[in-house]
């Protein structure tokens, strides 16, 4: 067991051992947030309140600013704005920052409430946000959600970030949970608003469990029609994190698309020298369609991929995605731009939703066009898009650009649906089921199955 403030008992972070079912009065815990990690960093006060600091000198420290930068290996820090007054730091050195300022302590372009930190790990800086959990999530949810979203939802938001911020308690030294979507996402006191404290307020010490336990309550943004079981992502599958149909329609992120060209190909997988035309294999999908395994052929040899590994490389919203090959033209822009005369703005619309003009040309053909150019309707038309509007005579055929050639080469089309790894509280589900009247206790039983909504101890 941690060496802590706090004990985890039977999955509960508690600071006494007592039943579950009662609740004491007593201090606000305390979380460990790793909000920044680099070789420089700057702190100042918000105002006329100093900053307190412990750890330069046998005594406390009252100053307005603090520099921290690596100079010839070594550490070296300057406060008050004297620059030119530059000291080194011993390597083992731990600062605490404080202020009194309710507005609290700026570091960079972010405020943070509570104690920061100040570590020195090898080449860089740590810095751990050291405050109270609820006013912790009064900023994860604003920073998760939009304030103006349902109070349902950011309530729901509430219960689910402090149950997974509790559940990560104790299982790293030095912080307890990051201030990115590693973790969940923490931006300090510009992400607090009246809403985002109300959600937090009125569900103050709210938990999820299961069988007496915290849960592991993640959530995601969009699962694009129906959330993932947790054993298709990871390797556990926990008896509350199953598929259900989700409620995301809404979803920006429901459907999306993105391409990549040749030299894009080859830099995304340099062990295969790109992409060949058939060269992106699915191996194997979970049930709700997301890919787990892929292999990749080009003309250098083939690699094979987990559908996370997929991801990354190419930058995907998710994993549950389609691919196609399409031919690469890569005059386009100055051969074709022309031919844009003899589209109706209809034909205009339908190109573009169809990915590209090169796929709308590269199905074109010298007669299909002479024929429009005579007045006569196409006898065949582009199942891709409507007949093409008769032209005026004064366009011969004689001055037709000349058309451009079919490349070997081949463009990725993908088009996917959801954001994020799909399993737990879909956020954009949240906010349609909030907005068909449901209340935060339903939005989590719908998403976390088998859970209890409980009060969390703390003494």
């Amino acid at each position: 067991m941690p060496k802590r403030a706090w004990g985890v008992i039977g999955g509960l972070v508690i600071t006494t051992i007592c039943p579950f079912g009662q609740l004491h009065a007593a201090q606000e815990p305390i979380l460990r947030v790793l909000v920044f990690e680099s070789k420089q960093l700057r702190l100042r006060a918000d105002g006329n309140e100093p900053l307190l600091v412990v750890g330069i000198g046998p005594k406390l420290k009252r100053i307005s600013t603090l520099k921290i930068r690596k100079k010839n290996g070594q550490f070296t820090i300057a406060m008050n704005g004297r620059s030119s007054a530059w000291s080194y730091l011993p390597r083992n050195i731990q600062l605490r920052v404080s202020s009194k300022d309710p507005r609290g302590i700026w570091l960079g372009k972010r405020r943070y409430r509570g104690e920061l930190q100040v570590l020195l790990r090898g080449d860089r800086l740590m810095v751990v946000n050291h405050l109270g959990v609820e006013k912790y999530l009064a900023s994860v949810v604003g920073s998760e959600m939009p304030k103006s979203w349902p109070m349902a939802a950011l309530k729901a938001q509430a219960v689910s970030a402090r149950t997974y911020a509790f559940q990560q308690v104790g299982k790293k030294d030095l912080y307890d949970v990051r201030s990115t979507k590693e973790s969940q996402v923490y931006l300090g006191i510009e992400s607090e608003t009246k809403s985002t404290r109300q959600a937090v307020d009125t569900t103050r010490s709210l938990v999820l469990t299961h069988k007496g336990r915290l849960i592991n309550a993640v959530f995601h943004s969009s699962s694009g029609g129906e959330t993932e079981a947790s054993g298709a992502v990871w390797k556990k599958q926990l008896p509350y994190l199953v598929s259900v149909s989700d409620h995301d329609q809404h979803s920006p992120y429901f459907q999306w698309e993105k391409e990549f060209d040749p030299n894009q190909l080859k830099a995304v997988f340099h062990e295969t020298g790109g992409l060949e035309r058939e060269g992106l294999q699915i191996v194997s999908t979970s049930a709700t369609g997301r890919i787990l395994k892929a292999r990749v052929n080009g003309p250098r040899g083939s690699i094979g991929l987990t559908g996370k590994e997929l991801r990354y490389r190419l930058g995907l919203k998710s994993t549950l995605a389609r691919f196609e090959m399409v031919p690469y033209l890569p005059t386009i822009d100055k051969r074709v731009a022309p031919m844009s005369l003899f589209l109706s703005s209809q034909q205009k619309s339908h190109a573009t939703k169809n990915k590209s003009l090169n796929n709308v040309l590269s199905n074109w053909s010298l007669k299909d066009l002479g024929a429009n150019l005579s007045n006569e309707p196409l006898a065949s038309p582009s199942p891709l898009f409507p007949p093409l509007s008769p032209l005026p005579s004064l366009f011969a055929l004689d001055a037709l650009p000349p058309l451009p050639s079919i490349s070997k080469e081949y463009i990725l089309l993908v088009e996917g649906s959801g954001s994020g790894h799909g399993v737990g509280m879909s956020q954009w589900g949240a906010h349609g089921l909030a907005k068909k009247g449901a209340d935060f206790r339903s939005i989590l039983t719908y998403y976390y199955k088998g859970v209890e909504i409980r009060k969390f101890l703390s003494t």
